[in-house]
């Protein structure tokens, strides 16, 4: 593919839209309407308002779900002591709902608008953001063709490009070095991902580190958590959190091999999508096991094997009720979850092998003996027993993955200071407002 073809289907692109062209912008409209969005405000992904934009400089952040959103809570938080306003876009109702828990009115929340030049124009033209600050790898292209056309700032923070999203675009490298030359900064999680984003025309590209390392430890609800612990007692406890298709089979299967060593274990089985549950359920007392679910409240008896934690918001919760955590989506699935909040609450760190996603902060934690590679369903069985049965092992592994997320610290202060061109102007920007308000 040349260059000059590259730049054609990209104009052609971006009158278009994403409906000509579905290689690029199909499966990002498909995704973002496929039933995640809040029906009473559809329309704001489609580009129509709920709010009206706020006099004075206005930064556009999108994170698109939960995990970015909770990631570039403590950024926002320090651009909005400025004076700036802010309006964030998320993609999901969860990630919406962890915006207002944690943000609150501090900022405005709109639905991401799709990729579609018609519902882009139509968000841009209402809020007229001064900057765009987009999380992780979001690449849209009508967004950032909107955005380089009328010549708004875009910066990509936390920037992280796994292994097959790299893969994808350097097969296409005419077309992300013609989007990538709309970027006015990129801020990259890790070497090789900087390393990446260079590859594919990205300039300048820093390194800042994970943003999500300088974020506090998910919370909890002490009486919840408190009463859950009581029925517990001094029962011993793993868990298995953020799991996909196949690893609540495998985590009940390795707490029936356990019992028998460990007369009265409780595993904890978190699913990364909740609405599995029922299903879950099915699949769990059909293995003979006492199943109690958090989201119907069920409490947890001398006879409960496995506590189902079928709620979403509350991994600060289960986190706390265990010192050894298996991390999903990497026996069964591809990619990997974010071993950061498990190792945060001082708790032993055990994951498969398809890690590709999270694979330097993995190896900081294994490096420092906070995390450990399993193999199969046979070699997380031992590891549990092993830490179970060994409290001296246990806590020096939970002592080091603490210890690793500290040394992994100043994420923040290095993306805030590649954001300062940026962001300096909008300062003055507030202050004259102020001044001339007064």
């Amino acid at each position: 593919m040349s260059e000059r073809w590259a730049r054609a289907f990209l104009r052609a692109y971006r009158y278009a839209g994403a409906a000509a062209y579905p290689m690029v912008g199909g499966y990002v409209a498909w995704r973002a309407s496929k039933g995640k969005e809040d029906r009473n405000r559809r329309r704001e992904r489609y580009g129509v308002p709920s709010r009206e934009r706020p006099d004075g400089p206005l930064v556009w952040f999108h994170a698109a779900s939960v995990g970015e959103t909770i990631a570039v809570v403590p950024l926002i938080e320090s651009i909005l002591g400025y004076g700036i306003n802010i309006v964030l876009t998320t993609g999901t109702v969860t990630s919406a709902q962890v915006a207002e828990e944690r943000l609150g009115g501090r900022i405005i929340h709109q639905y991401v608008p799709l990729d579609l030049k018609p519902a882009v124009s139509r968000f841009l033209d209402h809020w007229h953001p001064d900057l765009a600050i987009i999380a992780e790898s979001e690449i849209w292209p009508m967004t950032i063709l909107e955005l380089g056309a009328r010549r708004v700032p875009q910066i990509l923070v936390n920037g992280r490009l796994s292994d097959r999203s790299f893969k994808s675009w350097k097969k296409r490298a005419y077309i992300a070095e013609a989007l990538f030359e709309n970027m006015a900064h990129v801020v990259a999680q890790s070497e090789v991902d900087g390393e990446r984003f260079r590859a594919l025309g990205a300039r300048p590209v820093t390194v800042s580190g994970n943003l999500k390392v300088d974020t506090a430890p998910p919370p909890a609800d002490e009486t919840a958590l408190y009463a859950i612990q009581r029925q517990i007692g001094r029962r011993p406890t793993w868990a298995a959190v953020s799991t996909h298709d196949g690893e609540e089979v495998m985590a009940a299967e390795v707490h029936a091999m356990l019992r028998s060593r460990h007369r009265s274990l409780l595993t904890i089985i978190v699913p990364r999508h909740p609405d599995r549950a029922a299903a879950l359920v099915t699949e769990l007392t059909a293995l003979g096991l006492n199943v109690a679910r958090r989201s119907t409240g069920d409490r947890i008896t001398p006879d409960t094997d496995i506590l189902l934690g079928d709620t979403i918001g509350e991994m600060g919760l289960y986190l706390r009720l265990t010192e050894i955590a298996f991390v999903g989506r990497s026996m069964t699935a591809q990619g990997g979850q974010n071993p950061l909040e498990p190792a945060m609450l001082d708790t032993a760190v055990l994951a498969g092998r398809n890690v590709q996603n999270f694979r330097d902060t993995y190896q900081r934690l294994i490096d420092k003996g906070g995390a450990k590679i399993v193999r199969d369903r046979d070699m997380l069985a031992g590891a549990v027993n092993f830490l179970l049965g060994n409290e001296i092992a246990r806590h020096d592994m939970m002592l080091a993955g603490a210890a690793t997320v500290e040394e992994m610290r100043g994420a923040l202060a290095r993306t805030l200071k590649a954001l300062e061109p940026f962001i300096h102007p909008l300062i003055v920007q507030s202050r004259l407002k102020g001044a001339g308000g007064r």
